[in-house]
């Protein structure tokens, strides 16, 4: 059977990362033979978490599957969305009764592919979940029986969190794709244990921007100190992320970074074109 080739898209960050993904997910599915869509939707809606709108929308382009991170609950629509959502999945070491699944299966081309998540330990101010690695093991024994072809998105601040997990997870899940910094590392490899893992996929929406919001107001909230609401850039439009191959022992055969430039919206569309939040 051919290997099953999964685009994880790099955070997406507010409108501008939802109308890269309506422009160009079509075109690269096609283009690069994807059979399956992850992506990190953890800054949809304006850079800070996800609502059910943006939720429902990016998963009608086609993204098979949606993670979030530290902001999981920060839009209240979202918190009961995640029970009637069979493709949302939130950091695995929640609270085990908190609404959502911190990992699913999925079945494509007639194979089943599970996508999990977790959260680091270090530099979440508001949010301080369960050790994820002492869950890892747990959470596999769960998931092997059903498939061995696992992609774990790993929502850390720091490096060496994050190449723990690496070392820790090689040769048990096909892929630990590092998440939260929002830039695209150039690490992508695959390990000697069969596992593709990457420090950081990167960010779909602004470049020209601070983590994809506006920069004259993040450089003011930085030197004044004053609260101020972030906003959206739309600056630089580029798709990142990367395509993981896996064989069907759960094996990663590649993976390769990928970096899709967007051509931005008449200024009318900015608005028309991609749903408000609720």
């Amino acid at each position: 059977m051919a290997p099953l080739r999964v685009l994880f898209i790099g955070e997406i960050v507010g409108k501008s990362g939802v109308w890269v993904v309506k422009e160009l997910l079509p075109k690269i599915r096609q283009e690069k033979r994807i059979d399956f869509v992850v992506a990190d939707g953890e800054g949809a809606t304006g850079g800070f978490g996800i609502g059910k709108n943006h939720a429902v929308y990016l998963h009608k382009l086609g993204i098979d599957a949606i993670t979030t991170g530290e902001c999981s609950y920060y839009k209240k629509d979202i918190v009961e969305h995640f029970n009637h959502a069979p493709y949302m999945v939130r950091p695995a070491n929640y609270p085990p009764r908190n609404p959502g699944h911190g990992f699913m299966v999925f079945e494509k081309n007639g194979r089943k592919i599970a996508v999990m998540s977790l959260l680091g330990i270090a530099g979440f101010k508001r949010v301080h979940l369960k050790n994820p690695f002492s869950l890892l093991s747990k959470l596999l024994e769960s998931i092997h029986p059903e498939t061995k072809s696992v992609i774990l998105d790993f929502h850390a601040v720091t490096t060496a969190e994050k190449a723990t997990m690496f070392a820790m997870a090689d040769g048990k899940v096909s892929a630990v794709i590092g998440t939260h910094t929002k830039a695209l590392t150039a690490d992508d490899r695959v390990m000697a244990g069969g596992t593709a893992v990457i420090t950081d996929a990167g960010r779909t929406g602004s470049l020209g921007s601070v983590a994809g919001l506006d920069p004259e107001i993040e450089i003011r909230k930085l030197t004044t100190l004053v609260h101020e609401y972030s906003k959206e850039a739309w600056a630089m439009l580029e798709l990142q992320g990367v395509i993981i191959e896996i064989d069907d022992d759960g094996k990663a055969l590649s993976i390769e970074r990928i970096r899709e430039p967007c051509a931005p919206p008449p200024p009318a569309a900015k608005e028309q074109d991609v749903p408000a939040a609720e």
